[in-house]
């Protein structure tokens, strides 16, 4: 007989949160979290997503262990502004038991239908920046610390219960081996000098500090076109700040201005920090975070988190100028890869920004929907 919880206290909360770490233990590929920041994500008074969202959090239990676990999630912003009347389901782990899985995903149902919504969708987190599918493809490969992964069950599950694909990501990753810079330093010349562009550097983080919260506007406008965009918010801004600013190395930080000073163009790239994370196994103290101080100093691969371009200004080459900028970091610490992270299948804009780089995709992810 299947029970389910409500995580509703700090006890369960931790439970809710450690499940996914049994439930992978010794699997080579899974990237686990830090215990923490996951509290802290769920935490109404520290996450000030939930200015505009609610989420409530299950487990479920079998014979006494547990078994799964969900988050049943409404963006009201997504909701009231976009008109779209969606329940979200995310921070979904499951045992290879089918009822189970339906046992959790009837409590998002109960959500939705309480508050009128007409279908549902997941996995997905919060906001365009938490995580985000199903891995479909690409199992043999060590996830990121800002992606989810999954047995292969979890898709076979979802498709046997009637959910549809909604939306495809592609992770992919290329050599610098396969990169000839000079065609890009050439044009990167060129186009500073029509356009007045010019990109700030940092070395430190308190540097990159001032110029944040145009970067977030930028991101917004950048990203406001795709259909699945949810805007972040000025009280998001500063918790996002606080969560990743000691991850950055300030010299992968670069910021294009135009001649009056207004930015661009924006690209943020981290070390990869996934065998760090496996080492942590979800801690920082009392050691966790010397693993984390070796990868961010001496690493040969990169995850491309986030790269903006204002949308009046896509079709001057802005960047060949990033790409010099970051291949002149890179060669410097010897990163030989970059990981380029989850992006929408139908997002050609970025696609498109790649597609002289010969990039491998090593993975999809999917969201899936149902009608309620």
């Amino acid at each position: 007989m299947i029970t389910l919880l409500e995580a509703n206290t700090p006890q369960l909360m931790n439970a809710f949160v450690k499940f996914p770490f049994e439930l992978y233990k010794n699997n080579p590929y899974w990237v686990p979290p830090l215990i923490q920041d996951e509290l802290d994500t769920f935490d109404r008074s520290k996450n000030p997503v939930f200015a505009n969202a609610e989420a409530y959090y299950y487990l479920a239990q079998k014979e006494g262990e547990i078994v799964g676990r969900i988050a049943a999630i409404i963006n009201w912003e997504e909701v009231n502004n976009q008109g779209k009347r969606k329940v979200r389901f995310g921070w979904w782990d499951v045992v290879d038991d089918i009822a189970v899985t339906e046992a959790l995903l009837e409590k998002v149902y109960e959500l939705g239908r309480l508050n009128t919504m007409d279908h549902v969708e997941g996995p997905m987190g919060f906001s365009n920046l938490d995580k985000v599918g199903v891995v479909t493809e690409g199992f043999d490969r060590i996830a990121s610390m800002i992606t989810w992964y999954n047995y292969p069950y979890y898709k076979e599950h979802l498709e046997q219960l009637g959910y549809r694909k909604e939306k495809e990501y592609l992770e992919s990753v290329f050599s610098f081996s396969n990169i000839d810079i000079a065609p890009y330093a050439r044009a990167a010349t060129y186009i500073k000098e029509r356009y007045g562009f010019y990109c700030k550097n940092f070395t430190t983080t308190d540097a990159i500090l001032p110029y944040i919260d145009e970067m977030f506007d930028l991101f917004n406008k950048s990203y406001a076109r795709l259909a699945s965009f949810v805007a972040i918010n000025e009280v998001q801004k500063s918790f996002i700040k606080e969560k990743y600013i000691g991850l950055v190395k300030p010299e992968y930080v670069k910021f294009i201005f135009d001649k009056n000073g207004k930015m661009v163009c924006f690209g943020i790239v981290m070390p990869s920090f996934s065998e760090a994370l496996q080492k942590a196994k979800g801690k920082l103290f009392p050691f966790g975070f010397l693993h984390f101080l070796k990868a961010k100093k001496r690493h040969n691969e990169v995850l491309f988190y986030l790269i903006g371009i204002d949308p009046d200004q896509q079709n001057k080459g802005v960047t060949a100028i990033v790409f010099e900028e970051f291949h002149k970091s890179f060669s410097k610490h010897g990163v030989q890869s970059c990981i380029r992270t989850p992006e929408l299948e139908e997002n050609m804009a970025i696609q498109n920004i790649w597609k002289n780089f010969r990039p491998e995709v090593f993975r999809r992810r999917r969201t899936y929907r149902k009608s309620l």
